[in-house]
């Protein structure tokens, strides 16, 4: 039986406009006429977040998306899901996308520990339960020391990822239950290991942009380790697992 589409992303083109935006500084006579000059013709900056993107993802597939901070990972999944339009180009779905956990009620105010507690509370997990999952739900989230600023603190994808480890709370069985029900299931963790133990696809970027995508999860994980400066341990680790790299 041949695959089946869930996600068609053909060549996505995503443009933020930040109306006036200006780099420059001085004395306040020179912002006064800086306003001036913009109120008779307000200046633009485009930002071209995600550059002619193309990639299917199948029912059933795991994605997960890594880059660097500002490589289009979270416009990317927003635009899969419907909450910003393509400048050019289209993404095309079977069903309706949703950002899972982003929309939780929680309180930018506090600090991401609290907002842990409160989330898990707010699942109906018990004290104990809550008391037992808060170390892996920080450690999936990858916030790091964030985990004790307040929320607002953080950035897009910080409290993208919180939300989502908080409703995820690190289960694998989670992971593929989503599979099931949801078809595809898009996943950016800090934490390269559970891209490696959950997904079966990858997608890594770079400044809007594609670098290397496919099944060999392991072995572009080490690739894009190498680019950033660190070792490889994703390929071997697999290997002696006894799940051998796809590639060949």
């Amino acid at each position: 039986m041949a695959e089946r589409p869930m996600v068609v992303v053909d060549d996505l083109h995503v443009v933020y406009r930040v109306y006036g935006a200006g780099r420059d500084k001085g004395t306040g006579a020179t912002a006064l006429l800086r306003l001036i000059k913009r109120q008779r013709r307000p200046s633009i900056r485009e930002v071209h977040a995600i550059r002619g993107m193309s990639f299917v993802a199948y029912r059933g597939d795991a994605v997960g998306v890594i880059g660097r901070n500002g490589s289009g990972k979270s416009t990317l999944l927003r635009a899969i899901a419907g909450l910003l339009p393509a400048e050019q180009g289209a993404v095309y779905t079977d069903g309706h996308g949703a950002l899972l956990g982003v929309n939780a009620a929680l309180l930018e105010d506090l600090t991401g520990e609290r907002n842990v507690v409160l989330g898990c509370l707010a699942m109906g997990m018990t004290t104990q339960e809550t008391k037992e999952a808060k170390p892996r739900i920080v450690e999936f989230s990858g916030v790091g020391d964030f985990i004790n600023l307040p929320m607002k603190a953080y950035s897009t994808g910080m409290g993208s990822r919180l939300r989502f480890a908080i409703a995820s709370a690190k289960s694998h069985a989670r992971i593929d239950e989503l599979r099931e029900r949801a078809g595809t299931v898009f996943l950016v963790a800090h934490q390269l290991t559970e891209i490696a133990e959950t997904c079966n696809r990858i997608i890594w970027l770079e400044k809007g942009q594609i670098v290397k995508a496919g099944d060999d999860v392991p072995g572009i994980l080490d690739e894009y380790l190498v680019a950033s400066g660190g070792q490889p341990r994703f390929r071997e680790a697999a290997a002696t697992a006894g799940y051998p790299s796809s590639a060949s």
